[in-house]
């Protein structure tokens, strides 16, 4: 049984080296090329500034009772830069007052907006939130009402029979928009071979040590898309800020709404439908968008049981990608490498407790706490690796968030807790992941803090 364990222990520390390997070197070489790209940009414009017309986007905000979310987040749409937008959101038979205050919001639409800060009284030192007054455009916004059909559902209609846009995004309505990610969305779409892009999520707000888990979970997260992007392996696309070429969503059939996950299910959705080796979906680290983590550990548990059970239905659903030897129309990448590895990452998160065990047992037999050490050591330098090539963080911001990520190894083991239940329930519950029995597709939204971004 030792040599048993010793040999999965070896496997799983080399694969997740391998791993740690692709991730630097990937994200370094898409930063490179992301700054070149740019530049390049840039000269073009001052040499000859372009003329071409600006396609329509159509942003669809799903809402079920988010009536302290969504004024922020069309406040957010509002500020941004790209003028040619259009709003649609999908109250989806909201119990609150979520209709009312959209519709309050649309008839008295003003000049400017609200947004707030955190500062420091010099008399006194504390902190407060200063609140003042931003220019900002009209927005072209339509309120839907529906009966709560989930959020899958909320999305199909807006797309089926209100969006007029050429580029479609989906913006939860506790999201936030960094004022130029509508901008730089849209330009991602210059290239035509780009069907969807996924944005760069951050969690906002809090520094309590569930605020904190879930930022530098979503930082890590995402900067590994950019390894992902440039092997043209990605195949998940979260719903904050997700962009696509709408008649191609259309021509797909639109969203799934028979799993938990629609957001995953759409993208995985084009893959099928379009292929990955001529078409493709990428990372767009420079749309950045922020939204809410939960508030309690309660909400956090049940939050990734639905993101695995979503992410395990799909993986399901699409099977005919593993390993798919269709050359012409997908990479081996993908089929070969990035989907073997989703399922086979959740085989490995299952032996986690047994090698944590195996580890801990290694380093008091043997008198060698540098195993544990040395794990440590490894995991801590990946994620200031993370932090200080970050392009959106300043230096004061920086050095916080390393200060605090020294104390982070803990806190990954606990969020390897939460999705090990996950796994678990959905092992459990093994019906659903197979489509044998049904599953809920309406939509419970956790508590809201009613965070500002700062």
């Amino acid at each position: 049984m030792k040599e048993i364990l010793a040999y999965i222990l070896v496997f799983a520390n080399v694969l997740s080296m391998l791993h740690l390997g692709f991730y630097v070197v990937g994200a370094n070489v898409y930063d490179i090329k992301e700054f070149k790209r740019k530049k390049a940009a840039r000269q073009q414009v001052e040499i000859a500034p372009q003329t071409k017309p600006q396609p329509l986007i159509s942003i669809i905000v799903p809402a079920y009772n988010e009536r302290l979310g969504v004024p922020r987040t069309l406040d957010s749409i509002r500020r941004n830069t790209y003028p040619k937008v259009e709003v649609i959101v999908v109250n989806d038979g909201s119990k609150d007052n979520t209709a009312e205050v959209v519709h309050n919001y649309i008839a008295k639409q003003k000049e400017y907006v609200t947004s707030s800060h955190i500062v420091r009284s010099m008399r006194s030192g504390r902190l407060y939130r200063k609140y003042t007054r931003e220019a900002a455009p009209m927005l072209n916004i339509k309120l839907v009402s529906q009966t709560n059909q989930g959020k899958g559902a909320a999305l199909n209609n807006a797309i089926a029979n209100y969006v007029h846009g050429e580029l479609m995004m989906s913006l939860d309505a506790d999201s936030l928009l960094d004022r130029y990610a509508i901008e730089r969305a849209v330009r991602h779409f210059d290239d035509p071979d780009i069907i969807g892009i996924a944005a760069n999520v951050r969690v906002m707000g809090g520094d309590n040590w569930l605020a904190l888990l879930q930022r530098f979970e979503h930082m890590i997260g995402y900067r590994s898309k950019k390894f992902y992007t440039l092997s043209r392996s990605e195949f998940i696309v979260g719903g904050v800020a997700s962009t696509y070429r709408t008649n191609i969503v259309k021509a797909a059939g639109l969203y799934d709404t028979d799993t938990q996950t629609e957001d995953i299910g759409l993208s995985m959705k084009l893959i099928a439908h379009e292929g990955n080796r001529h078409k493709r979906i990428e990372y767009a680290a420079d749309v950045v968008a922020m939204t809410e983590g939960v508030q309690t550990y309660k909400a956090l548990f049940k939050q990734r049981y639905r993101w695995k059970l979503g992410c395990l239905q799909n993986l399901f659903k699409y099977r005919a990608l593993f390993l798919n030897g269709d050359d012409e129309k997908y990479t081996r990448r993908l089929t070969v490498y990035r989907i073997p590895m989703a399922i086979l990452s959740e085989l490995l998160l299952m032996a986690g407790p047994a090698m944590l065990g195996f580890i801990v047992y290694l380093s008091i037999s043997r008198h060698t706490p540098s195993i544990i050490l040395g794990a440590y050591v490894t995991i801590t330098l990946y994620t200031m690796w993370t932090i200080w090539p970050d392009e959106y963080l300043t230096n004061k911001q920086k050095v916080k968030m390393s200060l605090q990520g020294v104390c982070m190894y803990l806190l990954f083991y606990a969020m390897d807790l939460v999705q090990l239940a996950a796994v678990y329930r959905c092992i459990r519950n093994y019906k659903q992941v197979t489509f044998r029995a049904a599953t809920q597709s309406t939509w419970t939204p956790p508590a809201r803090a009613g965070i500002v971004a700062r």
